[in-house]
């Protein structure tokens, strides 16, 4: 009544749902419910989500409809399937739990819901995936800020033993690798590789634009250039070695 048809209401409506909130219960003085409210001020969106919770009928399996709820984005069929009992630390078959999927996905509105009710974003799958660390291969920013407030390990590692930055620097995520190193990261962790951010960015890019500007924030952000691979090899006689002059010159004016 006194919000909007927007994300953060959405989220609010989306938990409160999922908490098991009374939905037929009138407002005393207008003696409307929630939905008779949302269609009154127009809130479609709003709308959809009460009169989803008012249809429903309980589930036998909330587990596994929480699960695909979020693998395909649906936040509405999660928080239903949470009102219905559904564990939030649930896993499939490959060790992933819901927000994991939605990490995955890139389904923010589904992962915003589950931090709000305190789904883990350090749940480890089979193959060493976490909700966090998975924001490192997808370059999500907006994934990102969702996560952080649930307290993520930056030190969590996946299964080549990097951190979230080292991911995101070899794919040229240039916007998340300037968000994530404000977050306390460490710029210098090594993989299992040898290889720290600095180097992955040289070694698997493409030495072009988005390379040469991840390369500009990690020194920015006081990654040390002079940390070479197990050969002893520095970020910047890869770069050579590949040829790519234009990253060459962007380590070189660090120097």
């Amino acid at each position: 009544w006194f919000g909007a048809d927007a994300a953060d209401e959405l989220a609010t409506v989306q938990v409160l749902v999922a908490g098991g909130v009374e939905l037929d219960r009138p407002s005393v003085t207008e003696g409307l419910t929630p939905l008779a409210m949302a269609r009154e001020r127009g809130y479609a969106t709003l709308e959809r989500v009460l009169a989803a919770a008012q249809r429903h009928r309980a589930t036998d399996d909330p587990d596994a409809v929480l699960l695909a709820s979020a693998a395909a984005g649906d936040a509405d069929a999660v928080a239903l399937a949470v009102r219905d009992g559904a564990d939030l630390e649930a896993r499939d078959a490959a060790g992933r739990t819901a927000l994991l999927l939605a990490s995955a996905g890139d389904h923010v509105e589904v992962a915003r819901v589950l931090v709000a009710l305190g789904a883990d974003p350090d749940a480890v799958d089979a193959q060493q995936d976490t909700p966090w660390l998975v924001t490192g291969v997808t370059g999500s920013v907006e994934m990102l800020e969702v996560l952080l407030p649930a307290g993520p390990d930056l030190g969590l590692v996946n299964r080549f033993g990097g951190v979230s930055v080292i991911p995101a620097s070899e794919r040229g995520h240039v916007e998340y690798v300037r968000r994530v190193v404000d977050t306390g990261i460490d710029v210098d962790h090594v993989n299992r590789l040898g290889w720290t951010a600095l180097l992955e960015a040289v070694i698997l890019g493409d030495g072009g634009e988005r390379h040469q500007e991840v390369v500009r924030v990690l020194l920015a952000a006081g990654a040390d250039a002079s940390i070479g691979d197990r050969d002893g090899v520095t970020p910047l006689g890869h770069a050579i070695r590949l040829g790519h002059e234009e990253l060459a010159a962007v380590l070189r004016e660090q120097r």
